[in-house]
């Protein structure tokens, strides 16, 4: 196992009709910004939930946060910040608002341009405040309820950021405001959860044994109820796993201390960038690909995911691997996901557009052991085709 440290400070707040704690969980004189995406969560009365438990506090609301929330969106909603005098960011939604959120958190205390919190990772930027923040969950998927990270669109690109000053200081978790989700969107979030989970699992051993069984644990449980949760929107107790899994997948846990290969999330971001895909559905189409060419360096791995995963035991080895492959495509295509470029219009003359994307963002040593070059990606875009 590799050396690590790990501290998780969110406060999570689980179960029925919770959204009430929020007098409670935020200060009584605090100046409260509440953000949200499209308008579901005023359409079916989850922002009337949430004022009416505001109290008396000072509030005002920010919506029209995109999914892949937009640079210039949030950019807005600092100015409103700043004008307004808000001292308590509160993100009800899904992964959008709340890494939006995040990013409006540090934005607001920093006194430069926005732009070098996007690429602090290209070229670090010195951050030392962030507005505290809670979020109110409606869509279980990135996890971004209890890490500290997020992804914003900007210039036709996605950029990953994140700092130990937005960890969400509490996250409710209410599986009940998933009921009126929409079937594409839970597909999305079991499939984003299966590829948080496997990105940091099907790697190289590490002698992770907790690490590999709890990670193992997550992806049975998205097998089993997988289906039920499209096929039963009301029932409680698939969507209360569905939400609990899509949280511990990447709330830090199963990562430590083991080897992570993100290569899947950075070709997608690209594919969402160019063609607007969703970005479940982009990790849907890479990751069988991704398997199928590295098959050979991911082998202990893959074969002990197929054998824990999927009670893979007979036949030899390259059988079972590519079983498992298979049986990873089909669960994604019984969810109603399409797993292949091509299903969205997506033809093998665009694939030298999306190696020049993913140069010039700086994606050309991906991967647990940086092995995956330029040529490695374009291979797996072509298997993907």
């Amino acid at each position: 196992m590799l050396n690590f440290e790990y501290s998780n400070p969110t406060r999570i707040v689980f179960g029925r009709d919770r959204i009430s704690r929020l007098d409670r969980l935020i200060p009584a004189d605090a100046r409260v910004l509440v953000l949200y995406g499209g308008g579901s969560a005023k359409k079916h009365g989850t922002l009337d939930r949430v004022r009416q438990a505001l109290g008396d506090r000072y509030v005002i609301e920010f919506g029209g946060i995109e999914p892949n929330p937009r640079y210039s969106t949030l950019m807005r909603a600092v100015e409103a910040v700043r004008r307004e005098g808000i001292d308590f960011l509160l993100a009800v939604g899904g992964g959008s608002v709340m890494d939006g959120t995040k990013f409006i958190g540090l934005a607001a205390k920093y006194e430069g341009n926005g732009e070098d919190i996007l690429f602090s990772r290209a070229k670090p930027v010195r951050l030392t405040g962030a507005l505290p923040l809670g979020t109110v969950v409606t869509l279980p998927a990135t996890g971004s309820e209890m890490n500290s990270g997020g992804v914003i669109s900007h210039q036709a690109g996605k950029y990953v950021f994140s700092h130990p000053l937005v960890y969400p200081q509490f996250s409710i978790l209410d599986p009940t405001l998933t009921f009126t989700l929409p079937p594409t969107q839970v597909a999305n979030g079991i499939i984003d959860t299966f590829i948080h989970t496997v990105e940091q699992y099907v790697t190289v051993p590490a002698e992770g044994r907790f690490q590999d069984r709890t990670a193992e644990g997550i992806l049975r449980t998205l097998i089993e109820i997988g289906k039920t949760t499209l096929d039963n929107p009301t029932d409680y107790d698939a969507r209360a796993n569905l939400m609990w899994c899509a949280t511990n997948a990447l709330n830090g846990l199963i990562g430590a201390g083991v080897p992570q290969d993100w290569s899947t999330h950075m070709i997608g971001h690209e594919l969402t960038a160019m063609f607007g895909i969703d970005h479940a559905k982009t990790l849907a189409i890479v990751q069988p690909a991704a398997w199928t060419v590295r098959a050979r360096e991911k082998r202990e791995k893959l074969l002990q995911y197929g054998e824990r995963v999927w009670d893979l035991k007979e036949g030899t080895e390259d059988e079972r691997i590519a079983a498992a492959i298979a049986r990873t495509r089909a669960f994604f295509e019984e969810l109603g996901v399409a797993t292949r470029l091509t299903a969205y219009g997506v033809t093998a003359d665009r694939i030298d557009d999306l190696i020049q994307a993913l140069e010039a963002h700086g994606m050309t040593a991906l991967g647990e052991n940086r092995e995956i070059t330029l040529e490695v990606s374009r291979k797996i875009l072509e298997t993907a085709l």
